[in-house]
């Protein structure tokens, strides 16, 4: 699997050198709506050698943004990976703005601001206005259909999504969404863009939460069934993290965000009605509604307390076992291994639908999304090598015992062909 991981990473970097050739150079860059997730992409981009204006519309989170770029160029200071000169350099290269003022020179526009369609249209529409004519915008958005937003715009030719995963100076991927208007001018840009912040940009073709988002949802549904059935949160991370995992789905749930989570299932319910709306309530709406956000406000499934280095630090809360009490509808008995089932089928079902669909061209591509950009375990080389290694055959029947759970866990009819046939996703 780690041998198959390299050889996609270097499919990978092949595909993107691909781009290189028609992609316009970008020299300035801008980023709307500073804040954390702001603040995080404007150092990316500086810390890189390219230019970026910093724009918001309130003072605080300009103020904020420069905070999380100083605190970051800081920590590579203090690690000596950076010298105090180039942190200054990098420093001065974001330049913090409330107008649009000097977005007449810009490149390229990373849309940055809350995950709303509506606020996002009516951002992106002003900022198209200032701009010339061929500067690229792109909308960091996680599940917003791009092809939606393009509607408020006049060039959609010039529009693409660009995802970039949280916390954005960790996480190597970023997913370049192409609309049905995107030129491909405009995702070679992008892409370009992507690497040059020193980024693995990954394109995929636009639906509900894209790549990553879309099979990580079925995931987190995974999950929710095995709480339904009176499974206890902290096992479940256990035996995942043992699995591989850098962490499990509860304290991910707490990490990503409670309420991030409850938009992002909402929104994706609704585009996949068949398998991904759920009847009644669910652990997430239980925390959602206890106002129980995750490490955001401190507490979530686990309370958080402040360790000595200023990290926080999870704890088990009875208050959070009170409150998912409500939510089971029986008590059954599972093993670790059904754990494991619950969890991983409905992933790598919908990462067989996203190759299926042509939401991403090649399994290599496929693969390399889930192992960047939410820590599938490297050495069991992504969703479709998992289920190559575990044999197609074995992994649709493995599926049809769980056919009980609903739609997440049926193989689709070209996996049925596949087994049948001895096929393979590599090799």
């Amino acid at each position: 699997s780690l041998i198959g991981l390299f050889l996609n990473d270097q499919d990978l970097k092949k595909k993107a050198k691909q781009y290189d050739e028609i992609a316009k150079d970008v020299k300035l860059a801008a980023v709307l709506g500073a804040g954390i997730m702001g603040g995080g992409i404007a150092y990316q981009s500086a810390s890189k050698g390219t230019p970026i204006l910093m724009k918001d519309i309130r003072e605080e989170g300009i103020q904020m943004g420069l905070a999380e770029a100083s605190k970051l160029l800081g920590g590579r200071v203090a690690k000596g990976r950076m010298t105090p000169a180039k942190m200054a350099e990098a420093l001065t290269a974001i330049r913090p703005t409330m107008s649009y003022g000097d977005f007449g020179a810009v490149d390229i526009v990373v849309e940055a601001v809350v995950e709303n369609p509506k606020v996002k249209q009516i951002v992106l529409a002003e900022v198209e206005g200032v701009v010339k004519e061929d500067a690229i915008l792109a909308s960091n958005t996680s599940t917003i259909s791009i092809n939606l937003l393009a509607k408020a715009l006049k060039r959609p030719e010039n529009f693409v999504g660009m995802h970039f995963f949280n916390p954005v100076h960790m996480m190597p991927l970023v997913e370049v969404i192409r609309g049905e208007k995107s030129s491909d001018v405009a995702v070679a840009t992008t892409v370009a863009y992507a690497k040059k912040m020193g980024k693995t940009p990954v394109v995929v073709n636009d639906c509900p939460g894209f790549l990553v988002n879309r099979v990580l949802f079925p995931y987190f549904g995974g999950f929710s069934k095995l709480l339904g059935f009176g499974v206890d949160f902290v096992r479940i991370d256990k035996v995942m993290e043992k699995f591989g995992w850098p962490m499990g789905p509860a304290y991910l749930s707490d990490v990503v965000g409670v309420d991030t989570g409850h938009h992002g299932r909402d929104v994706m319910a609704e585009g996949f009605p068949d398998r991904m709306a759920v009847e009644g309530r669910t652990a997430v709406d239980v925390m959602y509604e206890a106002n129980r956000l995750g490490q955001k406000n401190g507490k979530g499934f686990y309370a958080y307390e402040t360790d000595k280095r200023g990290k926080p630090k999870k704890v088990i809360d009875p208050q959070a076992y009170e409150l998912l009490k409500s939510i089971v509808t029986e008590q059954r008995e599972v093993t670790d291994e059904d754990i494991i089932n619950f969890m991983m089928i409905p992933l790598c079902m919908e990462t067989v639908r996203c190759l299926e669909d042509g939401i991403v061209d090649t399994a290599a591509e496929a693969d390399m999304g889930l192992i960047y950009g939410i820590g599938f375990p490297p050495f069991r080389g992504g969703a479709l090598r998992y289920i190559d290694t575990v044999g197609v055959a074995e992994f649709v029947a493995l599926a049809d015992k769980y056919a009980e759970l609903g739609a997440l866990y049926t193989p689709t009819a070209k996996l049925r062909e596949m087994a049948a046939s001895g096929q393979k996703f590599f090799g």
